[in-house]
This record gives structure tokens, C-alpha cells and sequence, in this order.
């Protein structure tokens, strides 16, 4: 396979790793970039809706220290949003809420942020997601959806919406957001673009809005593998500030990310993960499995009962951490986030008990399935985006409703915190859709070369819209 001319660093579809080798090698400066970036977010913004706020005036100054070698680094002069539950110095931590636009401004950035602006890169502005997180859809009644670029009467997905738009409409080459229960996969999977979930506790949360602490991932969304391998790199590390962050040394999986996919026993999840969905989703998964020789298929067991778990721990541990607000500003809430919460808060504890014995359980028999096999694939969402404001959807011949259920096959994965990679499929005539590439715990650099592997074959590719 020939490989393809580089992208104008200026434009669109330039990816992260072209920005960063031009301003590198001096065929542009950081500030030409940043000026593109800035004008791209302006023209596009009225109909995607992705950003909530732009830090032009910071971006600007970021981009002229470069320009005079004041920053150097492997992601040098690349621009980069981030989901508003992201703290940006000076600025309220929204957590796509309007309560939270009240409370003090950040004093000082997010970890993952300062450790890419610490390898050179440039960030822009903060991105709309779902309401405390509490979504899948995208869609957030406060600041208004994100707009899918593929096709912008549906849906970017959620609860990093923002995230997964700006990349797919070329505003960013690489946002990063945050996956509870699948919401880093699921707008990969619906703007078509790559993402990944990392490991639990592989990258610190410090300086982010939590919303479940037993599930909560942070992680980078971009239009090729190459640039979530070269961004993943330069988050890795451990942080005292985050007391799940884990004390392993980094583990660079940019130098093996093409290396193929030989030896790599790779199989297709079968049972839970094989029915409910619309006929794309099982035929993503197949075109993969056949591009990569895959023809075994495992089951991972009692994933339904997972998915029940995740609801439970979810809605319990999401309902306390909102439990202030919920008493002095309710009307304030979304309706349908409030609801959830609320309900959360009355569930039993004894529930919440009986799920985390669950959880430990289904974690050691679904890591016996990866000792047999390196990696699994999965759909990641049931179907394509639906349509902004749909409410019910078709999924196997029964009508259930949206917002629950485009983390159908997200769920079970994130409740016992595997990374993942999420692959998209570019379909002709035909919205785009993602297959998950499962791994076992901290074996990030196995599902980022099958993700390299796909893309270089083309099986697997995420242009800009």
C-alpha cells in the first residue's frame, strides 16, 4: 500500500502528527496554524455546536511562544478542545451544566491538559457534552446539541459530543473526553472517528468533574491511530492527584503501532454482543473480523448482568456526588438527568453491595476469555447516529428507548475497565459506525496496532466530514 501524501498542515484534514512534523521541521509556523484553527471553529460553530468556549487569546500567545522555541515537544503546535469537565484555568468547569458556571473558575488545568501542553501542544477551547456526563445522545438542553459533521440532523453521540464532533468536522484533529459507561466509543462509533478507552486508573483524572469514580476513564478521540498512539504516549504516567491512577511506568506504544497484527490471537464476541443490534453493527464487526483472519468467537459471560450492574453503580454513585445540588437547585437540572439521579439516590445500598460483588466476579471470569485470546471485537454502538430529538428507537425488532441504549455494548466493557480502541467504518451511502477492539488490562499498544492495521489496509478510516 502506497503511502498517502501528506495533508496541508493548514487544512482540515491535516491530523495531529502532520501539524506536528511540519512545525517541526519549520515548513509552517504554530501561529499560521492556530489562525487556521481559530477561522475553521468560527465558520463551522453555528451549525456544529461543538465548542463552549474558545480560548483564542491563550491559544495565540501558546502558538507565538513556539514560534520563538520556547515549547518543543511531539505534539508541537497542535491544537486540541476538551470536554468541558475538563478544568481550563480561568474558567468555570461547566461539566455541561449551567449550575456549575457559577462556581469558581479553575486554577489551573486539568493533569491530561498540562501533559499535552507539555509536549507542545495548543489548546483551544472547551467542548459541550451531555449534562454531568449522564448521556449518550449528544444532545444537551442547556447549550443546545452537538451536531453530528456526517450528518447534522443526527446525533454526535455522548456524553462527549462536543469531542467527537469538532474532530469529525475537522475544527480539532484530537479532543480528548471522558468514558463512564461508553462515552468516548460511542461518539467514535457515530462521527465515525478513532477512540480510545484506556485502562482504569491508566490516566489520571486530576482536574476533571468526576461523575462515577468506578468507572470513570479519560481518553483522546482523533481522525487516525497514529495520533491517539502519539497523544496517549504523552498523557501516560503516574499522578499522585488521582488516587486510582496507577504507579506503572509509561509504556510508549507509538514505536510497536505498526507492527502488525502477526501472532495476535484475535477473536469475536459472541452471545450478548451478537443480537439486539441493527443488522450495520454485526456487519461492521464482520467485515473487521474477516480483514484481520478472525473466525473464533468467545462469550463473554453474564455481560446482560454487567450492563445491570453498571446502570446500578452508575445511578447510585452519580446521585451522591449530585446529592447538594439536587437539594438546592433542582429546577436547574436537566429534567431527564435529574430524574435519574434522584432515582439513584433511592435505590438500596444493599443493591449497590450485591453489584460491586457482581462486578468482581464478572472481571475474573472475562479475564480467563483473555487468556486464550489478545484481543476481542465487539460492536461499539447498536446503529448509526439516530436523529437529533428521536426518543425511541428501533433495535432488533424492539422499539426502546435512545438514550439508554446506544451504550448497549459499551457498558459491559467499561464496568470492569478494559481498554479499548474503537475503529470506524466509513460506509458508502451510509452514515458511519464503530467496532470496539477489546484488550486485556493495560495492553493499550495490542488494540492500537489492530486499530493501525485496519487503517492501513483501509478498512478502517476517519476523514473529515
Amino acid at each position: 500500500m502506497s503511502v498517502p501524501a501528506m495533508s496541508d498542515p493548514l487544512s482540515k484534514a491535516a491530523t495531529a502528527t502532520e501539524i506536528a512534523r511540519a512545525i517541526a521541521g519549520g515548513k509552517v509556523k504554530a501561529a499560521a496554524v492556530i489562525d487556521a484553527t481559530l477561522k475553521r471553529i468560527a465558520a463551522s460553530e453555528p451549525t456544529i455546536n461543538a465548542f463552549t468556549d474558545v480560548v483564542a487569546e491563550r491559544a495565540i500567545k501558546r502558538a507565538d511562544e513556539i514560534d520563538a522555541g520556547k515549547h518543543r515537544g511531539p505534539l508541537m503546535g497542535v491544537p486540541f478542545a476538551v470536554k468541558n469537565l475538563f478544568d481550563i484555568a480561568g474558567l468555570p468547569t461547566r461539566a455541561g451544566s449551567k449550575i456549575n458556571v457559577d462556581g469558581p473558575r479553575a486554577a489551573r488545568d486539568g493533569a491530561l491538559v498540562r501533559k499535552l501542553e507539555d509536549a507542545g501542544a495548543i489548546l483551544v477551547g472547551g467542548l459541550n457534552m451531555g449534562e454531568y456526563a449522564y448521556d449518550f445522545t449528544g444532545e444537551n438542553s442547556h447549550y443546545g446539541p452537538s451536531r453530528n459533521p456526517r450528518d447534522t440532523t443526527r446525533m454526535s453521540g455522548g456524553s462527549s459530543g462536543g469531542s467527537g464532533a469538532a474532530v469529525a468536522a475537522g475544527e480539532v484533529p484530537l479532543s480528548l473526553g471522558s468514558d463512564t459507561n461508553g462515552s468516548i466509543r460511542v461518539p467514535s462509533s457515530l462521527c465515525g472517528l478513532f477512540g480510545l478507552k484506556p485502562t482504569y486508573g491508566r490516566l489520571s483524572r486530576a482536574g476533571s468533574f468526576p461523575f462515577v469514580d468506578a468507572f470513570d476513564h479519560l481518553g483522546p478521540i482523533a481522525r487516525s491511530t497514529e495520533d491517539l498512539a502519539l497523544s496517549f504516549d504523552a498523557m501516560q504516567g503516574w499522578d499522585p492527584d488521582d488516587p486510582v491512577c496507577t504507579d506503572r511506568p509509561a509504556e510508549p506504544t507509538l514505536p510497536r503501532l505498526l507492527e502488525g497484527i502477526d501472532g495476535m490471537r484475535i477473536a469475536i464476541a459472541g452471545d450478548y454482543f451478537a443480537r439486539g443490534g441493527e443488522p450495520e453493527a454485526f456487519e461492521a464487526v464482520a467485515t473487521v473480523a474477516k480483514a484481520l483472519g478472525a473466525t473464533r468467537t468467545v462469550v463473554l459471560p453474564e455481560a446482560a448482568a454487567a450492563r445491570a450492574a453498571a446502570y446500578v453503580i452508575t445511578a447510585i454513585e452519580g446521585g451522591q456526588v449530585h446529592l447538594p445540588r439536587l437539594r438546592t437547585r433542582p429546577q436547574d437540572f436537566d429534567p431527564d438527568t435529574r430524574e435519574r439521579f434522584m432515582a439513584g439516590l433511592l435505590l438500596p445500598g444493599a443493591w449497590y453491595v450485591k453489584a460491586q460483588r457482581f462486578r468482581r466476579r464478572y472481571r475474573a471470569n472475562v479475564l480467563k476469555v483473555f487468556e486464550e485470546a489478545d484481543i476481542v471485537l465487539a460492536p461499539a454502538t447498536p446503529c448509526t447516529a439516530p436523529k437529533l430529538g428521536q426518543v425511541m428507537m428501533k433495535l432488533g425488532g424492539v422499539d426502546l428507548p435512545v438514550r439508554a441504549n446506544l451504550g448497549l455494548f459499551t457498558q459491559p466493557i467499561s464496568f470492569i475497565g478494559l481498554p479499548v480502541v474503537v475503529a470506524p467504518l466509513q460506509r458508502p451511502g451510509g452514515l458511519p459506525i464503530g467496532v470496539q477492539i477489546i484488550a486485556k488490562p493495560f495492553n493499550e499498544q495490542a488494540a492500537l496496532r489492530v486499530a493501525a492495521f485496519l487503517e492501513k489496509q483501509g478498512v478502517a478510516a476517519a476523514p473529515p466530514a
